[in-house]
């Protein structure tokens, strides 16, 4: 999906190319973790505290969302990446913390991208015997925050900052929607 995404972009430099080609590939496979745990309870296999599969997605999307993450720092303001998140001219605001649509996005992706990197280092059998199965799995459930933060962060940059492309929104939008209705409905037949 990556190379599919790198190879058909029109986008004139690499970096770009590879902002965007690890950005979907992440959502969706953060969004397939979201789903995997209630599908198994809506289809009334035994639930597991980890399951190989979920947690090797899981591994696939930490390394895109973290890997985004870092080049997404390099496009826009080529060099200057602090200026994602302070103004270039502080004195002209009262706050000079970005408080934009930009700010937002970049803000959001930033916590999410953070989420993400502890999520991805507690991913395997060292840390699950190291912190207990229910401390691994509270700090696994910070995957919901995750999934929230980047939400933000794609609808900040689709709305705010990037032409809204009617792929992209649908595809966003499906992400939220499946991720949501498989919960909801996992809640509901656990409850």
């Amino acid at each position: 999906m990556v190379w599919l995404f790198y190879v058909t972009r029109p986008y004139p430099d690499i970096l770009t190319r590879l902002s965007f080609s690890t950005a979907w590939p992440a959502l969706v496979l953060l969004t397939v973790t979201l789903a995997i745990g209630p599908w198994r309870v809506l289809t009334r296999k035994p639930p597991a505290l980890s399951v190989d599969l979920r947690r090797d997605i899981g591994i696939w999307a930490g390394i895109l969302g973290v890997l985004h993450a870092g080049v997404g720092q390099c496009v826009h303001l080529r060099g200057r990446p602090w200026l994602y998140y302070v103004y270039e001219k502080a004195d002209e605001h009262l706050v000079p913390i970005r408080h934009d649509m930009f700010g937002f996005a970049n803000f959001t992706g930033l916590f999410a991208a953070l989420i993400l990197l502890a999520l991805l280092v507690t991913s395997n059998d060292a840390s699950l015997r190291k912190l207990g199965l229910p401390g691994w799995k509270s700090l696994q459930r910070w995957n919901y925050a995750c999934f929230g933060l980047t939400v933000c962060h794609t609808f900040g940059y689709l709305i705010g900052i990037e032409s809204l492309e009617a792929a992209a929104i649908i595809t966003a939008s499906l992400c939220v929607a499946i991720a949501a209705w498989l919960q909801w409905e996992g809640w509901r037949a656990r409850a």
